[in-house]
């Protein structure tokens, strides 16, 4: 070979090898539940389950397709926050909330634990799991892929955790309130300078601050509605949308607006969504919140506040203002709800049918593609990476 297509067959080998196996920016990753399934409106454990999966999706390409899945320890319990994915798509943490009783599998007791899995190696895989506080729930990465928090549901903590690289190194725990509490999830400000924890047990949302990686609580808790319960903020940082799950009871629930930029921060709008919302996700230009409302579809039959499909709720945001835009039907037990990094899709994690389900969003119009992609277990949480 000449010296010349040999540099040039070198150069290519070696721009080649910088290709990683999926491109930044279209991963996808649902944590799914084997260990429980809901019988007429009662979640029951599964005798003898196979394991819990994160399944690893590429969404970039049409229609999205399952590059990878494999075993780590999850739950459906707590809002569908419990999978986080690094800035740059290098890692990803998944909380595992309960677990079955080793002395009696037919029930279930909290776990404390949180798998650190390298999504870059072909295939991922777990390469670390840390000690969380009891019962952890939504977990957050920082922006800068610096630091994580896990909110812990049967402590009143929150779990701190430093990143360097694929190294997650335990720091210690901030407590914001006692344990029955339910602190649920900690969102991240873009900035990292600030964290939303909310605490489904005393109607509560606990404002941390955030320097490096010393994280206190403020002493400020925000009051928005019934059991705030997931919560996202949006990439300018100005506002947080909060769904305020209730207390099941069949009255119609809400979500709440939060003004950041107010000294000190509070709610300023709240809207009517319907019964339980479980999961919600700001789009990535902050113009529309996406929820996603059981609205019966988990309670028994002979309910009288069953209903035969959950909802997906789109909010507009004007100023600080929320106004419906559009709703369809999905699945049963819905979770969580994420969207594409260019806001033109939405996906929907349907539990009971154990699939993910795609919807396409052009200007007001929603509509549901047809596209479903089975998962190995019902999706407990989806997420994408947060830029």
């Amino acid at each position: 070979m000449n010296p010349l297509r040999l540099t040039i067959v070198v150069v290519l080998l070696g721009a080649l090898a910088l290709v990683p196996v999926v491109a930044q920016g279209q991963l996808l990753l649902s944590t799914n539940d084997n260990k429980v399934t809901l019988v007429n409106g009662a979640a029951t454990v599964v005798k003898s389950p196979p394991a819990d999966t994160l399944t690893v999706i590429d969404i970039k390409a049409w229609p999205p397709k399952v590059v990878a899945e494999l075993e780590v320890p999850g739950s459906v319990v707590g809002p569908p926050f419990s999978v986080a994915v690094a800035p740059d798509e290098s890692l990803a943490l998944v909380t595992a909330n309960e677990k079955l009783d080793p002395a009696d599998p037919t029930k279930r007791i909290p776990n404390n634990t949180m798998s650190v899995v390298d999504l870059k190696v072909n295939p991922p895989r777990i390469i670390a799991t840390l000690e969380t506080g009891k019962a952890p729930a939504g977990v957050s990465i920082n922006r800068q892929g610096t630091l994580a928090l896990v909110a812990n549901r049967a402590e009143g903590t929150v779990s701190i955790f430093t990143i360097q690289g694929k190294t997650v190194t335990p720091t210690g725990k901030v407590t914001v309130a006692d344990e029955k509490s339910g602190t649920s999830h900690a969102a991240i400000s873009p900035d990292g300078k600030l964290a939303l924890v909310t605490r489904d047990g005393d109607d509560r949302i606990s404002v941390l601050s955030i320097d490096g990686t010393k994280v206190e609580y403020t002493k400020r808790d925000i009051s928005a509605g019934l059991r705030p319960y997931g919560i996202d903020i949006a990439s300018n940082g100005a506002f947080a949308a909060v769904a305020n799950i209730g207390r099941g009871g069949g009255d119609a629930d809400t979500v709440s607006l939060i003004d950041l930029r107010a000294k000190p921060p509070r709610v300023v709008s709240t809207i009517t969504v319907g019964q339980t919302p479980e999961g919600i996700k700001l789009s990535p230009d902050g113009s529309v919140v996406a929820v996603v409302v059981m609205n019966g579809s988990n309670k028994p039959k002979d309910s009288p506040f069953f209903n035969d499909a959950g909802k997906l709720v789109l909010l507009r945001l004007s100023g600080m203002d929320l106004s419906r835009m559009a709703e369809a039907p999905i699945g049963h037990w819905s979770q969580g709800a994420a969207f594409s990094p260019d806001g033109k899709y939405i996906f929907v994690g349907n539990m009971v049918e154990k699939e993910i389900q795609i919807f396409s969003l052009d200007g007001g119009t929603l509509r549901d593609t047809g596209v479903r992609l089975a998962v190995k277990g019902g999706p407990a949480a989806i997420r994408t990476a947060d830029k």
